[in-house]
This record gives structure tokens, sequence and C-alpha cells, in this order.
């Protein structure tokens, strides 16, 4: 079962050569090594390399524990420089080597080698990673499977595709698993076991008692505006329990840092700046965020617009918060300012969409209700509604494109090209 994971062998092609270490970061599990082992290496091969001109080194193995010694590694990496061609050095799981970083940068000086490499400690499952590579640090950040590329492996019934993704999410391992049940275990396992490991350890943090309500409480409310003032006073009013703001926001910042969460600002419109709180969080991984609540919360509206905001990131746009400023006349006829929201706006260069999600627009009040707040932006970027219900592509009077989910998941061109 091979999984198509064609933008980021495309990442690592536009990098190829740059005088830089390629670093792929990512929560764990998401399949680092299967990009760098088995597609980038395939790649390399298509273009004529020759395999005694890429070095494969899984770190992790006991069968090169020896180069798990930064000197041993590094004289293997100068033995492996035969002439003038480009020799590619692939390494796994380079955390097991005490002084990686000294032995990347010395790496940069040895001419014609082109080195790529991934690592699961606490520093690669940190956005801070590059820095260690003192500028000389190239990041290929990658993410759980996107709903095209979980497709390109799914081998169940396709009326069921999109349900079991947005309820086991885009963990590969996930494709192996053939019952729910294991489906379950894993995710569940996989969170205690090591992603609350990861991030307590990274951050020093006691109080796991408090990480673990937070990260029920983010999992019950994605999509949902909240800030650490928000999250103190729930602590106090639900809970029973004092927890600062500072202290919930330093909580929120490690499991960001550790790929965990995500975080979405809110962007005024018309105003054309950014508003710092109250803001949302979604979770990376959808598996994830149900395990986290044992499956019993699936609020597909909920569901569907973290499975949206993780596409639209894939993709490599910046995604906020739309939020628009109206007047409207109240019932005595007087004119009220309101506050209205787009689900997301997106950015990438000198491109911008607007994307509503919705279960549906079948009904006429419910298609108004979504259209209300794009048909206030008054800019000629495209609009776009994203349903649930499976429809053919098609336009309201106000030109704005309503799209089903699956159309909108399977084909990323969509949006510029429909």
């Amino acid at each position: 079962m091979e999984i198509a994971r064609d933008r980021y062998v495309e990442m690592l092609r536009r990098r190829m050569g740059n005088g830089m270490i390629k670093v792929i970061t990512g929560i764990r599990r998401c399949g680092k090594s299967y990009l760098l082992f088995e597609l980038f290496y395939k790649y390399l091969l298509s273009l004529g390399v020759p395999g005694d001109h890429i070095l494969r080194v899984a770190l992790d193995d006991r069968a090169n524990k020896q180069f798990r010694d930064p000197d041993e590694l590094y004289r293997l990496i100068r033995s492996f420089v035969k002439d003038g061609k480009t020799c590619y050095v692939l390494l796994d799981e380079v955390q097991y080597v005490s002084e990686f970083e000294d032995v990347l940068n010395s790496v940069l000086h040895i001419s014609n080698v082109d080195a790529y490499v991934t690592g699961s400690h606490a520093k690669f499952l940190s956005k801070d990673i590059i820095t260690e590579f003192r500028g000389r640090g190239d990041q290929i950040h990658l993410g759980p499977l996107s709903y095209r590329e979980f497709s390109s492996a799914y081998e169940g019934a396709e009326n069921r595709r999109l349900r079991e993704y947005m309820l086991y999410g885009g963990l590969p391992f996930i494709l192996k698993c053939t019952t729910p049940e294991q489906k379950v275990q894993y995710l569940e396992d996989l969170f205690t076991e090591t992603y609350i490991r990861d991030v307590l350890n990274r951050n020093k943090i006691r109080n796991k008692e408090v990480l673990d309500d937070l990260l029920n409480i983010a999992a019950s409310s994605i999509g949902s505006l909240t800030n650490p003032n928000k999250l103190a006073n729930t602590f106090r009013s639900v809970r029973h329990l004092n927890v600062s703001s500072n202290t919930i926001s330093e909580y929120l910042n490690g499991l960001e840092d550790s790929f965990i969460l995500e975080k979405a600002f809110r962007y005024d419109v018309k105003g054309k700046k950014y508003i710092d709180t109250p803001l949302k969080y979604y979770f990376t991984d959808l598996g994830l965020r149900n395990a986290r609540i044992g499956f019993r919360q699936y609020e597909e509206t909920h569901i569907m617009e973290n499975v949206i905001f993780n596409d639209l990131r894939c993709r490599g746009y910046a995604v906020d918060i739309g939020n628009i400023t109206i007047s409207e006349k109240n019932g005595n006829g007087n004119y009220v300012r309101k506050q209205v929201e787009v689900d997301f706006v997106c950015h990438q260069a000198d491109q911008r969409f607007y994307v509503q999600s919705a279960l549906s627009v079948s009904d006429p009040d419910k298609l108004a209700q979504e259209v209300r707040p794009l048909v206030k932006i008054d800019d000629s970027f495209k609009k776009i509604i994203v349903v649930r219900d499976p429809v053919i592509p098609w336009r309201t009077e106000e030109g704005i494109l309503v799209i089903g989910i699956e159309d909108f998941l399977l084909h990323p061109g969509s949006l510029e090209t429909l």
C-alpha cells in the first residue's frame, strides 16, 4: 500500500541542492520516515541518481548503533563522497545522535553533499528546531494525511470513506487497522502514551490534571472563540480549579509547539487588521481529537469545519477567521452595528478566498444565512460555501460558488479553477 504524498515530495524537490539542511518536522506517526526513505528515495532513483550516491541511515535501528556517535556518523558521511557527483544523505531519527546539530552543520562544509533529516524527540516536535541549525536549516513541515492522500490508499466502501476520515483522522497507521476497535485503541494509546508525555517533558509541566482538562475543553469546543481568560473562568466555574490565564497560555503554546493544536486569529476584513483575541483552536488530526474525548462528541458541523481548516493549511494557505462589522436595521427601524463571521479567510501570496462551511444550504433561509456575511465583503476575491451534501458545483445569484465537501477536498485546484 503506497500513500501518495506528492505535495511534500515536490517541496523536497524544490529544495534540492539549496545548500541547507532539509529538516522534516511533524507530529509523531505522521509519516516522516516514509516520506524520506520511501517516497523521496524513489524520486531520486527516478531522476537517475545512482543508488550508491544515496546514503540512508535509520538511526533508530540497532544495526546502525555505531553511527549514533557523532564522530562515527561524520566519518561515514565524509567517506561516502567518492567523486564530483552530488551525494544525497538521508538520516532518519537523527535525535539518536548526540551533538547532531554540530554534525549536520559540519556536513554543510562538505562539497557535493545534499542532506535531509527527520527526528522525533522534543526539539523536532517543536517549531523552534530550525534555530538549532544557525540559519542553515530549511524546514518541511509534514502533517497527517489530507483527505486526498487518505483516499489514495483507502480500501473500504467509498460511501464510508469521508466519515471514516472525519472520525479516525489521517495518521497513516489508521489505514492498516482493520476494525474500529483497533483504530480506537491505537489513537487512545498514542495520545496518552506518546503525545501527552512529549508535551509534559518538553514544557516541564507538573500539573498533568490541568493539561488533561485543557485538552478536553479544547476537544469539546473546536471552532469556538476562546482565549486564556475565558478558559481560566471555565476552570473556576466548572472544574473549581484556580488556574491563571498565564498558565493556560503556556500550556496552549506547548500544545501548539508539539503540533497537536493550531490556532486561527480573527481578521477584520474591512479594517484589514488582526484581532488578537478571542481566537479559535483546531486539532491537527481529528482522530486524536475524537480519541481525546472517547469518541463521545461527534458534532458534524464542527468536525467539518476542522477538516476544511486542516485541508486549507495543507495546501499552504494562511488561514484566518473573518470578522465583518455591518450596519442593519433592527425591529424599531434603527441602524445597529453587528459583527458577522466568515469561517475562513485564506491567503497565499496575492491570492485570497473566503470560505464558509455548512452542512446544507438546501433550505432558502439557511442559504441566506451563509450568503449574508459573504455579500457584505466589497472586494472581488472568490467566495465559496462548502457543504456536506453531495452537490454538483453551482453558483448563487450573488456569484458565490457552492461545492460539496468531497469535491472540495479531493480537488485542491477547485478553489482556483471553478
